[in-house]
């Protein structure tokens, strides 16, 4: 047997914990378990703008189509002039609003969560050695807003391609 062993059993071997006593290892267990759900709270966090980046790409997507399927509608005279590019520019706002609304939403709960992360660890309650990384899914909804954007202002504007 060498130092930093204990037996174990049927005179096998396994390391001695650096705990002093059984206590001190449920509470490593238990910082160790909040960390986790940190992450796992970070990572619900992005799914759940996920889906509004979904519901979003779909009303704009669902509005530029919309506009020109109604533009088509126009040519044929079963629709006012100005019905595809109301109607249009009525679903694309609202994918736009509806996806500023939850970017800002993950931006301050993320904050949020970082904050509180960093005071468990200031009273070392978690160890927090993890890094949060960057939010791809932020990063694809800010993308999305920004086509969003071009758009919805080459929609009301006429400019191409979407005249």
């Amino acid at each position: 047997m060498t130092p930093g062993e204990s037996p174990g059993p049927k005179g096998t071997f396994r390391p001695t914990p650096p705990w002093p006593t059984p206590d001190d290892v449920s509470v490593e267990l238990s910082s160790r378990r909040t960390g986790m759900s940190f992450q796992r709270t970070r990572m619900s966090a992005d799914r759940t703008l996920m889906s509004i980046i979904r519901t979003s790409l779909a009303l704009i997507s669902f509005g530029f189509t919309i506009h020109q399927a109604f533009t088509h509608m126009v040519t044929t005279q079963t629709l006012k002039p100005e019905a595809p590019l109301r109607f249009g520019l009525a679903l694309v706002g609202l994918g736009l609003f509806m996806l500023t609304v939850g970017i800002a939403y993950h931006v301050l709960y993320m904050r949020q969560l970082r904050a509180e992360r960093l005071r468990m660890k200031d009273e070392g309650l978690v160890h927090a050695e993890s890094m949060y990384p960057p939010s791809l899914t932020l990063i694809t909804a800010l993308l999305l807003w920004i086509i969003g954007f071009l758009v919805i202002a080459g929609m009301a504007f006429g400019m191409a391609p979407f005249r």
